[in-house]
């Protein structure tokens, strides 16, 4: 049995003394490759070929089908002359303005475009970092601090919200999305100390009258819609509420979000159900096939980088969720509710609710079931969601996302402060060693395998654990991975100012000052740990600070903070341990 044994604890020897080296060189990979996403989002982007004028041959392949049927089974009396949205009048333009959103209603079909953030420009104007550029003679970029405009109706940025009703075949029209309404007048705004802001647009045709109510309110990103149908006709109506986005994929811009290990942060469309919860439904899907999926609540969105628009039909009533792919590279993504009839002189009511804004998590929970799964923390959600909370509740505390960072830092160091410890003193003791190995390599240099047994016979006698050191590298992995994440997709971070010149976490630090002192830092703690016994190794490892300080000169401040906070905490701790050990005969 002993005999058996030699080969597998030499074997395990080799594997003990090369393992932290592998771990090394795999996050530095995992580093590299965050790195090289970075910069495709802040990098210069390819001129991209502008996309066709969006006039379809048919103009109803826009339009929902109701299960079954196809696009040109639509009643042939509705109303669906085409423009396109780029050369419609300001005339049949309606501007609404409230605290938050600066947005259009095109009259022809009451479509949503053209619509801004207000508290969300581009570009934030820093002031702080501006001057310091300036006095140390660098130059001051000019900053595009207009609201970023989720909603756009130009022909290469083309994503608009669209609604209407479809009615029943047999049945009299319905006004659609390209249908023309009226309206009293041409501009809203919420006024101060106005609570909720209302606009109407009327259609009427055959007897039938639909009114189109829009409903905003204050500091809110949720809009609700209306639509009454008043019946004067002497015949009954039957017919269904649409509500859909229409989007034609934006590759102008680096809107689609972050990467790691080789995959963008998601940007396309998402639907939630009872049954299946959070799917995404990505354009090559659309294209593949017509989603057509029945289910009681749920919604339908297209989501990208920081951002999300959303149609939430009514929680108690079954909704069919559709997605097409039109002409042009265009694709809708919407929902349909259940028939509705209304008999003569009689009237009805459909609603809906358009999310449009950033992906703020707990105001999203509390507009829709799941609608904060938007967030897409990747396959680490598991682990992205309890760090977010964390930063939340410490930022509500103290105001300050960098101060949640640092403090969030600390909890971490806390939960796996038993771990560190170990591991550190693993570490302290094998430096304490380390002169003795060293002596047997030099004694054994021609027999690597008695050198492999006395080594083994050494870590047993002094109780050391080689594989203990690699515990924290495996520990600041997911973690490290997973504030990724967070800092690139929670809108919290973006353009959020930590102190003097770290005006905007989300981005890297202008003048480089965080990533050198991770460097420094990361070259003290190496000093604390012993040396690999392989001097090419050695050479290697000594080279890392160096490089590592190299790839987060582009990486979010906020990301390096944390890195800074971790190596400062990680050197106090080891040091005081190293100290311990080395007192002990």
């Amino acid at each position: 049995m002993k005999v058996a044994l030699i080969p597998f604890r030499k074997n395990l020897v080799i594997r003990m003394d090369n393992i932290r080296f592998v771990l090394i060189v795999t996050f530095a990979t995992l580093v590299i490759l965050m790195q090289q996403a970075w910069q495709l989002d802040y990098g210069p982007k390819p001129e991209v070929a502008p996309i066709v004028d969006p006039i379809a041959a048919n103009t109803k392949e826009d339009l929902p089908s109701a299960s079954g049927e196809s696009a040109q089974t639509e009643p042939a009396e509705q109303n669906t002359a085409a423009v396109p949205l780029a050369t419609v009048s300001s005339a049949n333009i309606i501007t609404v303005k409230t605290d938050v959103l600066a947005l259009q209603i095109d009259l022809q079909g009451g479509t949503i475009q053209n619509l801004d953030l207000l508290d969300y420009p581009v570009e934030k104007s820093n002031t702080v970092v501006d001057k310091l550029r300036a006095m140390v003679g660098l130059s001051v970029a000019e900053k595009n601090t207009a609201p970023v405009r989720l909603f756009d109706s130009s022909q290469e940025k083309l994503f608009v919200a669209q609604s209407g009703l479809i009615a029943d075949s047999g049945f009299a029209t319905a006004p659609t999305h390209h249908t023309v309404f009226k309206n009293e007048q041409d501009s809203y705004d919420l006024k101060p100390g106005q609570d909720s802001l209302t606009v109407p647009l009327t259609w009427t045709d055959n007897g039938l009258t639909v009114t189109k109510l829009f409903t905003f309110k204050r500091g809110s990103y949720d809009i609700t819609l209306e639509q009454k149908v008043k019946n004067n006709s002497d015949k009954p109506w039957s017919g269904r509420q649409y509500s859909q986005l229409l989007r034609a994929p934006d590759t102008t811009s680096s809107s689609g979000g972050m990467l790691t290990g080789g995959m963008r942060a998601y940007a396309g469309g998402v639907i939630y159900t009872e049954k299946e919860k959070y799917q995404k439904i990505s354009y090559d899907d659309m294209a593949d096939e017509n989603l057509d999926v029945a289910t009681k609540g749920g919604w339908t969105a297209m989501i990208q980088h920081y951002f999300a628009s959303a149609w939430i039909p009514p929680t108690d009533q079954e909704n069919h969720f559709y997605t097409k792919a039109l002409n042009d590279g265009r694709y809708v993504i919407g929902t349909y509710s259940p028939p509705v009839t209304v008999n003569a002189n009689s009237d009805a009511q459909f609603v809906a609710k358009l999310f449009a804004g950033p992906k703020i998590q707990p105001m999203m929970e509390k507009i829709a079931p799941g609608l904060e799964l938007t967030v897409d923390y990747s396959f680490l959600t598991f682990i992205g969601k309890p760090i977010y909370w964390l930063l939340n509740q410490i930022h509500n505390a103290a105001g300050n996302w960098g101060i949640a960072i640092i403090g969030v830092t600390l909890c971490i160091k806390l939960l796996f402060f038993p771990l560190s410890q170990s591991s550190y003193r693993s570490m302290a003791k094998m430096r304490k060693i380390q002169p003795r190995l060293k002596e047997l390599q030099e004694r054994f240099a021609d027999d690597r395998q008695r050198f492999n047994t006395e080594m083994m016979a050494l870590y047993k006698k002094e109780k050391v654990n080689p594989l203990g050191g690699c515990l924290p590298i495996l520990v600041q992995i997911p973690v490290f991975m997973c504030l990724y994440w967070v800092l690139s997709e929670t809108v919290e971070f973006r353009q959020a100012p930590f102190m003097l010149w770290i005006q905007d976490l989300s981005i890297q630090d202008p003048f480089y000052v965080l990533p050198v002192i991770m460097g420094i830092t990361m070259k003290i703690q190496q000093s604390l740990n012993p040396a690999p016994i392989d001097p090419i190794q050695a050479k290697v490892m000594r080279m890392f600070p160096i490089v590592f300080t190299i790839f987060f000169l582009f990486f979010p401040a906020g990301l390096v903070l944390y890195w800074v906070v971790n190596n400062t905490l990680s050197i106090i701790q080891q040091s005081y341990i190293t100290k311990q050990i080395a007192k002990t005969v």
